[in-house]
């Protein structure tokens, strides 16, 4: 008898667990094979209308954030650095000092040089005054020979000695401009030992730190000026003649998620890449309040010059499923996933030129999470008047 409770008990149970499984079980709708969610409700989603509107043409292009101005900075002598001034992100304007090179041996020849120049000029001191006292004496000369005091040989002489006296005032004047020029050039060398910036703008990199051994090589620091931007992208062969400097766009960055930036294209190369056939573009954005930084990843959208009239579906209906571009059809509160071609992308609306028509109604958010044939709960959005056959 125990033995038969139990069983019993137990047959009890498998029946209802069965039950219970088969209440959840997703069940196929008997007259049109629906496939119902667990709870028997319809995925949520919002919905819009195909509907004719304005596109414009356009070319969408993707590359980097760069600086208009970005320059490597670098000593114009060697030595080892005795201090860097700067760090990443200070902001630094013409002639302001970065660094400082070791001066003590250039110091020392400064002051040799100094020396020597001071030599110099007395020597051409010393020359003058030996000169005018030569003169003084071929003026006596020339007027003890016109008087019969003084031979033409013993003038001829004096005037020798004159001329000598003068060709040592030649040299020791050239001797000093020679001097100055060796002192000057080492001036201009102990200035370069303060390494300065050549532009306005900010400290982008930071390349070596104080006793570092440094040559005309060897970059200090990285100024960028980030007043403006260009964004450089590669615009395929088909569109490269559609392009043209001047063209206005619209600049999006993924770091800033639903900004924009007004942008325009400055220069296009003349030469395709034989690799990608493409050419190279660059767009100028202006970055007046600085939240844009050089090489951030960005995107454009250039306007080509012309509009028309097509239809239009919110970007957020699009659904792709392996090679297949699509969209979610509602019908009846049913989801059905037809197949479209589409032309032209804009930010927020993609035109659709086969697979629809004006009126039907789509799904948008929530279309990723959908089934050819799962049931819908329309939240929001906008729905056609009419259902279609």
């Amino acid at each position: 008898m125990n033995r038969k409770l139990v069983l019993a008990g137990a047959l009890f149970l498998v029946g209802l667990i069965a039950f219970r499984v088969y209440q959840q079980w997703p069940a196929d709708d008997a007259a049109g094979g629906i496939q119902m969610p667990p709870g028997g409700f319809g995925r949520s989603v919002n919905s819009a209308v195909a509907d004719y509107g304005a596109v414009s043409e356009a070319v969408t292009l993707v590359g980097s954030l760069r600086a208009q101005e970005q320059v490597e900075v670098s000593p114009r002598v060697s030595g080892r650095v005795q201090a860097v001034l700067v760090d990443i992100g200070d902001p630094v304007r013409v002639g302001d000092v970065l660094a400082e090179i070791e001066d003590d041996e250039l110091l020392q020849q400064l002051q040799q040089s100094s020396a020597a120049l001071d030599v110099s000029r007395a020597m051409v001191q010393q020359r003058v005054l030996e000169l005018r006292n030569q003169e003084v004496n071929l003026e006596r000369a020339r007027g003890l020979q016109d008087s019969g005091l003084m031979s033409a040989e013993e003038l001829e002489q004096s005037q020798t000695r004159f001329d000598v006296s003068q060709a040592q005032v030649n040299l020791a004047r050239a001797q000093q401009g020679q001097a100055e020029a060796s002192h000057r050039e080492l001036q201009i060398r102990h200035e370069q030992m303060s390494i300065t910036t050549p532009m306005n703008g900010f400290v982008g990199r930071r390349w070596v730190d104080r006793g570092a051994l440094v040559n005309s090589n060897t970059p200090i620091v990285t100024i960028v000026n980030l007043t403006t931007l260009k964004l450089v992208a590669a615009v395929p062969e088909r569109e490269v003649t559609r392009v043209e400097p001047g063209a206005s766009g619209i600049v999006y960055v993924d770091a800033l998620p639903g900004e924009k930036f007004a942008g325009e294209v400055a220069r296009i190369s003349p030469l395709l890449d034989p690799q990608t056939r493409t050419a190279q573009v660059d767009v100028v954005v202006p970055n007046t309040d600085g939240r844009l930084r050089a090489e951030m990843f960005a995107r454009v959208e250039l306007n080509l010059g012309s509009n028309r009239e097509a239809l239009r579906i919110p970007r957020q209906a699009l659904v792709v499923r392996g090679q297949d571009e699509g969209v979610f059809v509602l019908r009846d509160d049913v989801a059905y996933f037809t197949k479209i071609k589409t032309g032209l992308a804009e930010a927020d609306w993609i035109e659709v030129t086969a697979g629809l028509e004006a009126g039907d109604t789509v799904a948008t958010m929530g279309a990723n999470l959908l089934r050819d044939g799962d049931p819908v709960r329309v939240l929001g959005g906008k729905r056609s008047e009419e259902t279609p056959s």
